[in-house]
Order: structure tokens, then sequence, then C-alpha cells
């Protein structure tokens, strides 16, 4: 079975390949091609992998190749995470947007949608050419915003696009641990929302709900990060658990002064943390696995460490610094390729799951997979906060969409101002003046 890895010269793709090293069992994926725009970083990944399988039977095996159709044509899955603009993009993404006094994180605010908007235009080529390369092929998106993105594919590709994100995973196994509860197949995580905009309402046990315990303690509450990220107050006031991201939103003017008094963003962070790791990489010598894993710990040690400092969170708890995308990954690529039904929180077409919502929209639900796919299973309607945001940030995706589609300047603009966290329509007219400024891929934008 082949896995092609769109943007396999990126830093995480050994986390995929660790996690495929562990999968033994039959119709296992047995060919990895790694495909980037960059030689050097695909080089540098195939260094990392090739220890990874050294000493494991039957390891499957590494190609490389920056020429997409190659790497798309005949492949079962396709997992694709791309970085338009790089780190280098990120890292303008949150400049321009604090120096106009706005979030610029990359999946969040102003940000995001730029990210959206030089993203989307590449999501759909690789879409196109997927259906066309490789018809029979489940493409498994994890490229930011992913929930956008994965809308704009599956206007292509159906729903063979699934898209996957770790963070409402995390929370889930964060809230089991905390509850002494044990995630097994018959605990279901009642999570709705769009990607990095959802809501933990309920985690059944056999079909009893435990959240209500966890939220009568205060104890509980302050023991795991969201917990200490929101405070305990908050939370039993929303009578849930919001995905991380959340805190952007509920947090925001914290957010945005803790951003803007860092020594330096998260994208700048990582750019240049990065950098080190690949310009150490050229030496024929270095330690490949090691110098990956080393850069790895102190990455994931530093995620969120604005918004933990503004709220007095502390530091991370050491058994979330694992990752875990790359197993959300694997376990959907098993279900759909061996028929192993399981449920999984995934992003797919709502059909009719949300009320509020049109069939068309990609929501962040739990679903039934199998060799069919994802089927989102039925929720309860949100309450109406949480349905006024909803909607307001599906409406912003939607612009972007139509921008990223038509190349209308106004339609941009119009993006910017809609959402939540951008103030003014004059200060969206600057951030669509400062993006274009900074990023040659939006000079589609008329």
């Amino acid at each position: 079975m082949k896995l092609t890895i769109l943007g396999g010269g990126g830093f995480r793709v050994p986390l995929v390949y660790a996690a495929l090293l562990g999968d033994r069992a039959e119709g296992r994926v047995t060919r990895v091609v790694l495909h980037d725009l960059d030689a050097a970083r695909l080089s540098a990944v195939t260094r990392v992998l090739a220890e990874q399988a050294a000493g494991v039977p039957d390891a499957p095996e590494v190609t490389a190749t920056t020429d997409l159709d190659e790497a798309l044509r005949g492949a079962d899955f396709v997992f694709s995470a791309i970085r338009v603009g790089g780190l280098e993009g990120r890292a303008n993404d949150e400049r321009v947007a604090l120096e106009q006094g706005v979030l610029g994180q990359e999946t969040v605010g102003a940000g995001g949608i730029a990210y959206g908007l030089r993203t989307v235009p590449v999501a759909v080529d690789i879409a196109r050419r997927a259906a066309r390369l490789a018809p029979d092929a489940w493409v498994i998106n994890f490229t930011n915003p992913a929930g956008l993105v994965t809308e704009a594919m599956s206007r292509h590709l159906g729903d063979r696009v699934i898209g996957i994100c770790d963070s409402p995973v995390g929370l889930g196994r964060r809230i089991a641990r905390v509850l002494g509860v044990a995630q097994a197949p018959e605990t279901f995580i009642d999570y709705v929302g769009l990607n990095h905009l959802g809501w933990v309402r309920g985690l059944r046990v056999a079909g009893r709900d435990e959240l209500p315990r966890l939220l009568a303690d205060p104890a509980l509450l302050g023991s795991f990060e969201e917990g200490r990220l929101f405070g305990a107050d908050w939370l039993r006031s929303l009578g849930a658990i919001p995905n991380e991201y959340l805190h952007y939103y509920y947090f925001n003017r914290e957010a945005v002064r803790a951003y803007q008094e860092a020594e330096k963003t998260r994208g700048a962070f990582l750019r240049d943390q990065q950098a080190r790791f690949y310009e150490e990489m050229r030496r024929p010598d270095a330690p490949a696995l090691e110098t990956w894993d080393r850069t790895r710990a102190e990455r994931e040690a530093t995620y969120m460490a604005e918004n933990r400092q503004t709220a007095g969170a502390g530091e991370r708890d050491a058994e979330d610094l694992s990752g875990g995308y790359e197993k959300v990954a694997l376990a959907l690529m098993r279900a759909i390729a061996r028929d192993e039904r399981t449920t999984l929180i995934l992003n797919v077409r709502n059909r009719g799951t949300l009320s509020v919502l049109d069939s068309e929209a990609v929501i962040e639900v739990p679903c039934l997979v199998g060799a069919l796919g994802a089927d989102p299973v039925p929720v309860d309607p949100l309450p109406g906060h949480a349905t006024g945001l909803v909607c307001s940030v599906k409406a912003v995706e939607r612009e972007v969409l139509s921008a990223a589609e038509s190349g209308s300047r106004a339609t941009a603009v119009k993006a910017f101002a809609l959402h939540p966290l951008v103030d003014s329509v004059n200060v969206a007219r600057r951030l669509v003046d400062g993006y274009t400024a900074v990023h040659p891929g939006l000079g589609y934008l008329g």
C-alpha cells in the first residue's frame, strides 16, 4: 500500500513514519513517497527516517521526489501537510497582524485568513491532480487552516478528503486522564465545532457522562492544561471544555498583548529553530535522529507558551509533549484500509449534522469510520453562544474561499473585516495591503 506525504520535507514527518513502523498488521503501508519542493529538506528528513528504520524488519520503503504528479500517481493514501510560504510566511502573517493590533496566529483571526488565502489555490490544484492521478486514493488533510483547506479540497474530491487535527484528541485524553477514566472503545467524546473552534460537551463511558463530575470539582479543573488556561469559573459558566485555541477568542486582548511583548512570535521562533536543524543536517556526519529528537522536544515544550504565560498556567505536562496527529492519521488509514470500524473526531462535510450550517460546510465532529470513509455522528445542537461563533467563522471561511476563487481584493477585505477578532473595516483594508506586500503568493488578489 502506497502512502504519499505532501510536505514530505516537513519537520514532523518522522512522527508519521514512526507510527507506521509500529504497525505490523496485514494491509499496512509498505511504501512511503515523500514530496516536497525543497530537495535539501527532503534529503534531511529521509536521513532521519533511515535511522528510524534501522533494524526494523520490513520497514516501509521510502523514496523522495520533487515531482508532484509522480508522487500522486497510484497512491492509496495521500497525506497533505504542506506549508505554503514556509515558516517565513507564518512569521510575516504574525508580524503584519500585530502591527495592526490584531492576532496573527496561523489558524485564528487575521493570520489564519492570510494563510488560507495563499494556501487554498495550491490545495485546490493538489485536489484536482489527485482526482485525476489517484482517483481511488483517500486524501488526509493536515494542512492548516485544516477545516478551511479540507472544505476547499472537498469541492473536487467529495468525501474522499478528510481533515484531521490532534487538538480534540489531546483534549479528550487530558479530560479522561484527570477523571481517571481509561479511554476505551466504549468511551465517547462529545466534541462539536469547527477546526480549532470546538467544545467538549460530554465524555461518556458506557453511557454515563463523566464531564459533570469534572466541572463540579475546582481541584480537578485546575489539574490539567485547559483548566489552567481558561480558569475553573469560566469553564463552569460554559458548561463545557473548549479547545485550547478558543483562548484566542475568550482572552483575545491578553493574547495579543502577550504576542506583542514576546521576544519572538511563534512563527519566528519555529523559523529560526528549524533553520538551525536543516542547516545542521547539511553535515554528512550529523546524527540525524538525535538532532531531530532534540529539536522536536524544544518545539513541543514551547507550544502556546504565550497563552500559558498570560493565564499563569505554567509548563506543559510531560504527557502532552508527545504530539498525536500521526496517531489520528494512522488510525484513520487503518479503519479505511482494513474496515476496522472506529470512532474518530475528524473534519468532514456537515451533511445535516449541524442544522445551522449547510450540508457542504466542513465541521469537526465524531465520525464512524470504516471502508467507505467517515460518517459524522448525529449530535445535539450547539448552545447559542457557540452557534453564533461557529456561524460567524464559517461565514469568514466562505469569503476566503470566494476570494481565492475569484481573486477579488474586495472579497478578501470582507473576509478580514467579518472576522470576530478584527475590529474595523479600515484595519481589514490595511491587513490586505500588508499581506499582499509581503506574500508574492497573494499577487492574484486584484
